[in-house]
């Protein structure tokens, strides 16, 4: 049933977000250093245009939903998938350092076009209310994507070099990402609301408040902290174990526990049947990463430490993208979803584009444990955000 008719926009969701987040958000974390001695500039100064295309992914992510929202993912996600081709190709050409920034811009265009906001956009679109366990479906299945990402960018350069990584990820967006939203994902809206006889009020469900006001607020701050902590330790995390005194076979096998520690989690959810509300969920989540990154800087950086904070890690990451596709939808509803995902996206991409930047300067500085602990402080920052949100009646 996931190859025909409507649904068959899940199985090619779960295709294409594996890919499009094994090619455009993972690679740094392990080609940086690389791509710093390549040229000679600083660490710092080579992160700064993934902050780059993190920060346009900010500012276009409510475009690219609202685009999605209302003509579909088909045309909208591809020409992402095509500029992310362009971005990935120009970046290992290039040896000046504007165009390399340059290349980080169209792949920030390209984030804000193929990663979870549109996606869970164009489900809602098809979709609408029901839209949580289709969502959850191809979250179980992108979860895979550091686990496949970062073995498989480590093989091509120990044997290619970093530039045969963008070589291959550009062929891999543009030759097989691209096709299937052209050529394969629904075109038409599935989900309508019922109309409404003339002279009679809109119904309203009861679990729906509006889209303003502080517990908007309290969701945005929340899933801005969760994104700053995301991309921190996704960009540093392997850098930050080998430093700890791990070498970096072993520290690349356990960042790759990350990715099935997600897909666990949102098995769980959705053999459940999604019973647990969003807003429990993602309260137990941001708790669960306060207890992950206080076990690491209490205990050190042994490898079993280590691989249990990146199996708690995953895990709470795992049901927090659960929640920032199906909490929106549970409060506000699906009418104007994309715009509002957008608006979510906004504050939480922009924190995603400061925190390797950030961090990068804390390590260097200070050292790795120091960036743990900001991490820690910003998890409970999160945790006080939902927790301040009250559930509708």
């Amino acid at each position: 049933m996931l190859i025909s008719g409507p649904t068959r926009a899940v199985g090619i969701f779960c295709i294409t977000e594996i890919l499009a987040w094994g090619a455009l958000f993972y690679p740094p974390g392990l080609t940086m250093p690389h791509i710093a001695a390549a040229h000679g500039w600083s660490l710092a100064q080579t992160l700064l245009g993934f902050s780059i295309a993190l920060g346009v992914s900010g500012l276009a992510s409510p475009l690219a939903c609202t685009l999605v929202e209302r003509h579909g993912g088909h045309y909208v996600m591809a020409g992402g998938a095509l500029i992310g081709a362009l971005g990935l190709l120009i970046l290992p050409l290039t040896s000046q350092y504007w165009a390399y920034l340059a290349s980080w811009v169209l792949l920030g265009v390209a984030l804000a076009s193929n990663l979870y906001d549109p996606a869970f956009t164009a489900l809602t679109r098809i979709f609408g209310i029901a839209a949580r366990r289709p969502i959850t479906l191809v979250t179980f299945v992108g979860g895979l994507a550091s686990t496949l990402s970062w073995p498989t960018t480590q093989i091509l350069i120990a044997h290619s070099g970093w530039r045969s990584v963008y070589f291959v990820l550009a062929g891999v967006m543009a030759f097989v990402v691209a096709p299937l939203y052209v050529f394969v994902l629904p075109r038409n809206a599935v989900y309508v609301p019922p109309p409404v006889p003339e002279g009679v009020a809109a119904p309203r469900l009861a679990n729906i408040i509006p889209a303003s006001g502080a517990p908007f607020l309290f969701i945005a701050a929340g899933f801005a902290c969760h994104a700053f902590l995301q991309s921190g330790t996704l960009a540093h995390l392997l850098t930050i174990l080998q430093r700890g005194g791990i070498d970096a076979v072993t520290a690349v096998a356990i960042g790759a526990l990350f990715g099935p520690a997600q897909v666990l989690t949102r098995i769980a959810d959705f053999v459940t049947g999604g019973r647990l509300h969003p807003l429990w969920l993602v309260r137990l989540a941001m708790g669960t990463m306060v207890l992950a990154f206080i076990l690491l800087v209490a205990a050190g950086f042994a490898p079993a430490v280590a691989a249990t904070f990146a199996i708690m890690l995953g895990a709470a990451n795992g049901v927090v993208t659960i929640a920032r596709g199906a909490l929106p939808l549970v409060l506000f509803g699906a009418k104007g979803y994309g715009r509002i995902v957008g608006r979510i996206a906004r504050p939480a991409q922009i924190s995603q584009a400061i925190a390797p930047f950030v961090f990068a300067y804390v390590i260097d500085r200070w050292s790795g444990p120091v960036a743990l602990e900001i991490m820690i402080v910003v998890a409970l920052l999160a945790l006080l955000c939902f927790s301040a949100i009250h559930r509708p009646k």
